[in-house]
Parts: C-alpha cells; sequence; structure tokens
C-alpha cells in the first residue's frame, strides 16, 4: 500500500517524468457501451432500474451505431466492452444492436457480457471470431464452466462487486488458477461515480492474477487515474463518463497510446 500511495501522489504532483510514463506499456481504454431494450444508457453505480437512454454530446441519440461512431470521433477505438442488461437480467439479448455494430464499416472487437450461464451458449459465442464472451461472475451458480473453458484465449472473466460485496461463487476469488487469461475487476458501486478506480482492491486482484491481464472498470475519470492503474500493472480500463462528459479528451487519448 505504501508503494502505491506514493505512486499515486508522484502523479497527482506530476513529480514522475513523461520518460518514466513513456518507458511502460501503454494501458489500453476501452470504452463502454451499456445496452438497455436497444439503446446506450448511462450507468449509475449499478443501480439498473435507474438507467436511462444516454445524454451526450457524441451523439444526437442514443443508438448504438450513433454512439459508437461519437466515441470513434474522438479516438478510432478498435474494441468496445457491451454490458447487454436485459440479457444479464434474463430478458431478450440485444442481438440486433450487436449485429450492426458488427456491420460498421470497421467492425469493432466487441467484449460482450450477455449473462451467459449455459456451455451451449458459451461455445457459440466463442466460435464468433468478432465476439469475445465475458462471464460475468454475478451470472454464474458455480465455476463448471470456467472449469470447462479457462484455457480458451477468447474467454474472460468478469469479477463483479457490487454495494453488498463480491457476487458469485466464492471459488472465483479463492481459486486464481481458475481465471482466464483476461480478468476484468468490475466495481459497479463506482461505475458512473466520478469518484476514481478502486485501486485497493484492483491492487489485490493484480497480485493474484500473476501472469494475467487485469482490466479495471468503474469510476475512472481522468488522465491521471489511467496513469496509475499503469503504475500497477493494470493492462486496460473500461471508461464511459469520463469519455462522455469530456474528462478524457482526444489530446489524451492519443498521449495515453491506447
Amino acid at each position: 500500500m505504501l508503494f502505491l500511495f506514493s505512486t499515486l501522489q508522484a502523479f497527482i504532483t506530476g513529480t514522475v517524468g513523461q520518460g518514466s510514463w513513456s518507458a511502460r506499456k501503454a494501458l489500453r481504454i476501452i470504452p463502454v457501451l451499456d445496452l438497455k431494450g436497444g439503446e446506450v444508457v448511462r450507468a449509475q453505480q449499478g443501480k439498473r432500474d435507474r438507467y436511462r437512454p444516454i445524454v451526450t454530446p457524441l451523439s444526437q441519440s442514443a443508438d448504438v451505431v450513433a454512439v459508437a461512431e461519437g466515441l470513434r470521433g474522438l479516438y478510432p477505438f478498435p474494441t468496445f466492452y457491451i454490458a447487454d442488461l436485459d440479457a444479464i437480467e434474463g430478458g431478450t439479448p440485444n442481438n440486433g444492436a450487436l449485429a450492426r455494430l458488427k456491420a460498421m464499416a470497421e467492425p469493432p472487437e466487441l467484449w460482450v457480457d450477455a449473462g451467459i450461464a449455459d456451455e451451449k451458449t458459451l461455445a457459440a459465442a466463442l466460435a464468433e471470431p468478432w465476439l469475445y464472451p465475458v462471464l460475468g461472475s454475478e451470472s454464474q451458480q458455480d465455476e463448471a464452466l470456467f472449469r470447462r473453458f479457462r484455457d480458451h484465449p477468447d474467454l474472460i472473466l468478469s469479477l463483479d462487486f457490487f454495494d453488498d460485496g463480491f457476487r458469485g461463487p466464492a471459488s472465483f476469488l479463492d481459486e486464481p488458477e481458475l481465471w482466464p487469461r483476461k480478468v476484468i475487476v468490475m466495481t459497479l458501486a463506482k461505475v458512473g461515480s466520478a469518484s476514481g478506480p478502486d485501486f485497493t482492491r484492483l491492487e489485490a486482484i493484480k497480485a493474484k492474477a500473476g501472469s494475467r491481464s487485469v482490466i479495471a472498470a468503474g469510476g475512472v475519470r481522468n488522465e491521471a487515474d489511467i496513469r496509475a492503474l499503469s503504475s500497477l500493472g493494470i493492462t486496460a480500463a473500461l471508461v464511459a463518463t469520463s469519455l462522455h462528459d469530456g474528462t478524457l479528451t482526444p489530446g489524451h487519448l492519443a498521449t495515453l497510446g491506447t
């Protein structure tokens, strides 16, 4: 923790020089598209009943392709993270919206959490070359799917933390050997809050992850947060609010090398 505090302090005060930053591997910024009823909605701390169609200067509507193109107006993002909230809650998946994203002129790589919890659906998703299925811990009853597919290079695990703590089988936290190559640390209480990433939890998960890629989700505010995450060895960050409100500008994104 002393290392984390001193590193964060250095970033905030500007005492970490540009040379030391550029020597590090750039952290990927992956824009988030939360889908509900076929539209992009603005997430608010995991309280899904409060999610409403997004209002953003990047797009004239909440249409998924319009918002994706607006985000690409900031930076040519090659990857988007999709939370299909209808599917996660047991409703009808937003397959039409995904198909429209796939049909874009430069189709993005899609990381999709659609509440997958069975082998047949997961196998079908893994067969799609443009789709990287995200298995949310909140959707799993046990660790059977991870024991079966954990070595697949396209599988992504999301460790989901709500206000009341971790949701999912306890073995996901106790047995990191179950984890695939990419692990998202999803702190939903911080999503849309602009309160900063959950550095303490991220540091703890990174210590367990070994050589796996750890992805931060929730609370990323600005360039200083991105650089601080990189200093911890975090591979990527899922970001929405700071892109839509202009805190992360095209200049920042170009400098960060995302």
